[in-house]
């Protein structure tokens, strides 16, 4: 009698041991399959999920703080420039550098956005010229240096990019940062393409 119920103890256990590990087989099989529908999400949304470790993190929110910094820069120059043409410029860099602000902050929240690099706008950018090459007026000068101070702040920004993409082991942050430290390039050439096209070298 005592075997029988040492028996029948013994296959319970067995049972709900068997039970739990199937039930434990299931749950993870369940995760395997939200963990590929939200991957898959994200692949339809065209990003890909991630984690930042904290040097990461660190070197994104520097980047944001420059492209910030652009995007206050542009907007205020807008405003002081001279040459309706200069303004228009200015407002369309600081559209491109609210792109890219916004991009990184996809970034710190885990996600890569797809970032199709536009490597023409400098190579297309055609400026009308607006001032004479051999008059220098108070209208010229003060858009000549808002121009070239423009163009320091785009090559500090581009130096940052090129440092920082090192610091990832992701391969579509990389490939991010490495996209918008180009499009930051066209910016400096679009501007030095401004000064050109109006004398002042």
């Amino acid at each position: 009698s005592m075997k029988r119920i040492k028996l029948s103890t013994a296959v319970h256990t067995t049972s709900m041991q068997m039970i739990d590990i199937v039930q434990n087989r299931k749950w993870k099989a369940a995760k395997r399959v939200i963990l590929h529908d939200y991957k898959m999400a994200q692949y339809r949304k065209g990003a890909t999920a991630m984690i930042l470790n904290e040097k990461e993190r660190a070197a994104i929110m520097d980047l944001q703080t420059q492209e910030k910094s652009c995007v206050e820069k542009y907007g205020k120059y807008a405003q002081q420039a001279k040459d309706p043409e200069l303004k228009s410029l200015f407002e369309t860099l600081q559209g491109k550098e609210q792109k890219h602000y916004d991009s990184l902050g996809q970034v710190l929240s885990g996600t890569v956005p797809q970032c199709d690099c536009n490597d023409t706008d400098g190579k297309n950018y055609m400026p009308r010229a607006s001032y004479d090459a051999m008059n220098w007026s108070e209208e010229k000068q003060n858009d000549a240096f808002l121009a070239t101070d423009c163009i320091a702040t785009e090559k500090l920004v581009s130096g940052e990019y090129n440092t920082d993409v090192f610091v990832f082991g992701d391969s579509g942050v990389r490939k991010l940062l490495a996209d918008i430290q180009v499009e930051e390039q066209n910016h400096a050439e679009m501007l030095y393409k401004y000064k050109m096209a109006n004398g002042m070298s």
